[in-house]
């Protein structure tokens, strides 16, 4: 069933066309979600709640490294895209290895664009695409003192 919910970009367009045509608000995330935590739970289940579909754009692994360094993922992208797609408020998950989702955002067009508000609006990729379609971008709280670089580095000095 999880591993379903993991379409190619081909799939996750027409799955997109499909869910606007039965009138249904579409919400669109991006990230790496690299050990996931409390964070990005939080995060994901709120920006769900915007709309009534969640599609997350999930960078690969060589986006991951160029991202974050060579080190980076700790979790490899089949696993990572399994994880996400096993939570119940995500309803659909595709790979992308562009330096930015604007390819991706652009082809799945999604009403409502969600990013942490560790970002501005005019620092999220994608939002003047949205805003220009009449979409809205969306900015969420994080929860303090998650973040999976954080977390590495409580692993690191643990050991």
């Amino acid at each position: 069933m999880t591993e379903s919910k993991i379409l190619t970009r081909d799939q996750v367009i027409s799955q997109a066309n499909q869910w606007r045509a039965e009138g249904q608000q579409l919400v669109f995330t991006n990230g790496c979600f690299d050990i996931v935590h409390l964070g990005h739970i939080d995060y994901l289940e709120k920006a769900r709640n915007l709309g009534d579909r969640l599609i997350l754009g999930l960078n690969t692994d060589a986006s991951v490294s160029c991202i974050k360094g060579p080190l980076r993922p700790v979790v490899n992208e089949y696993a990572r895209a399994r994880l996400m797609a096993a939570l119940e408020f995500v309803d659909a998950v595709t790979l992308f290895s562009e330096p930015t989702p604007i390819e991706l955002i652009e082809a799945v067009r999604p009403d409502i664009l969600v990013k942490g508000n560790d970002y501005t609006i005019d620092t999220i990729v994608g939002a003047d695409l949205v805003m220009g379609r009449g979409g809205r971008v969306e900015t969420i709280s994080l929860v303090p003192g998650y973040s999976t670089t954080a977390l590495i580095e409580r692993i690191k000095q643990s050991y």
